[in-house]
């Protein structure tokens, strides 16, 4: 694992990714950009390195779209978005990342950094100022649910049709099923209604569809 960006300023975070809304873009983001916009404390230029953490500038400092986009009207989430690219190991781990604590986070960022505590509490520091910034788009938990014919009560044989429908828990992830239908050739109509009327009865709690 890669170690994570951190700066040594993190409380300036905020007033930093406000002047990225209010000023152009310049061709690169240098230090002494940085020190145009006020930001001239030595420990400041460490404020460069997020900008690549998060996909805003590439690895030479020059500004990507990502940066353009985040001075639109949708800023938090662009940013949310970077985020969540920008810190993909850490939302691996913990898919709502910015609503976990900070033992829990450092326990990620302890895996992946070989500094010490200081570090590893700035680098938590930085993602939570980060994230305070941000928007994310909720995660939707999806299970794949593979049932067989014998649970759905659906004879089995040898030619076979797809099924893949979508159902919604109510008050819960939604679920997406597939289900394998296998109907012999020679099935007449009134078998194949039966077994279709047996999937409408076990998968819509016993509503009979006509």
């Amino acid at each position: 694992m890669a170690e994570f960006t951190y700066t040594t300023v993190p409380g300036k975070l905020k007033p930093f990714f406000t002047k990225l809304r209010e000023v152009g873009v310049p061709p690169k983001a240098t230090v002494q950009w940085l020190k145009s916009l006020g930001f001239t404390s030595s420990n400041d230029a460490s404020l460069l390195g997020v900008l690549k953490s998060v996909g805003f500038v590439d690895a030479t400092g020059v500004p990507t779209p990502k940066w353009s986009n985040f001075r639109g009207a949708n800023s938090k989430r662009v940013l949310g978005d970077a985020i969540r690219e920008g810190y993909a190991e850490l939302f691996a781990v913990y898919p709502d990342a910015w609503q976990r604590s900070q033992t829990e986070i450092e326990h990620v960022f302890s895996t992946s950094s070989s500094g010490g505590r200081q570090v590893i509490s700035k680098t938590v520091s930085t993602f939570k100022s980060l994230a305070e910034l941000a928007e994310f788009t909720p995660v939707t938990a999806q299970t794949d649910l593979h049932l067989s014919s014998e649970a759905l009560h659906v004879p089995v044989s040898s030619a076979g049709t797809t099924l893949s429908s979508r159902a919604s828990i109510s008050g819960g992830p939604s679920v997406h099923i597939d289900i394998q239908v296998h109907i012999a050739p020679e099935s007449s109509a009134e078998q194949v209604d039966q077994i279709f009327a047996s999937m409408a009865k076990h998968l819509f709690g016993g509503r009979d569809r006509e």
